[in-house]
């Protein structure tokens, strides 16, 4: 028997338990906070064993930013020829998947935990923080391509710039400030316009 009929024997992975585990991993985040939060109360709200958890997610961290990649632009729309709705309708995502889940106080866990929990903070970045970058620089790096932005602009500097203010407002206490991101993707395209 080859290692690949080995594997595949057996009853197949339930996709309704899995994406039961991730809503109740993600409910409880909002409700409990990173520290909190236990597998067995993910196991007790997903209706499955903790065992069945152990199958698919090696640790906490493991299940909570697989959890987080999964609830990721879930609603986001497909890119357009509009650079700028588009641009939009990332960062309102963002900030909607922030708030669903207590984002910020699951980052604030993950700075203050890097020395003793570091797999967290390397996680969080591989699953959620670089695929939205990578998403905006996308749209950004084909903007330029077709003329609509410089040919020098420092593309990872725009996202930094786009993303930064819904943190900022966070931290003045405007969080959730009505039209942030309509005015961040308008500073930021306006520097990069061709002949700015």
């Amino acid at each position: 028997m080859s290692g690949t009929e080995t594997r595949t024997a057996g009853r197949p992975r339930s996709a309704e338990k899995d994406t039961a585990i991730l809503r109740a991993a993600l409910s409880l985040l909002a409700s409990e906070g990173y520290t909190r939060m236990s597998l067995s109360q993910v196991a007790a709200a997903a209706q499955v064993s903790k065992s069945t958890i152990h199958l698919r997610w090696k640790t906490k961290a493991d299940l909570l930013t697989a959890a987080l990649a999964a609830a990721r632009m879930a609603e986001a729309p497909p890119p357009g020829t509009d650079l700028h709705t588009y641009l939009v309708n990332i960062l309102e995502d963002f900030a909607a998947t922030v708030e669903r889940v207590n984002g910020m106080a699951l980052i604030g866990t993950c700075l203050a935990e890097e020395a003793h929990t570091p797999e967290l903070l390397a996680l969080l970045r591989e699953r959620t923080v670089l695929p939205r970058r990578s998403l905006l620089r996308a749209a950004l790096e084909q903007a330029r391509h077709d003329g609509r932005i410089r040919e020098d602009a420092d593309l990872d500097a725009a996202v930094s710039a786009l993303l930064g203010p819904y943190y900022a407002d966070y931290m003045a206490g405007r969080a959730g400030r009505p039209g942030w991101a309509e005015q961040a993707v308008t500073l930021v395209l306006t520097a990069l316009r061709p002949g700015a």
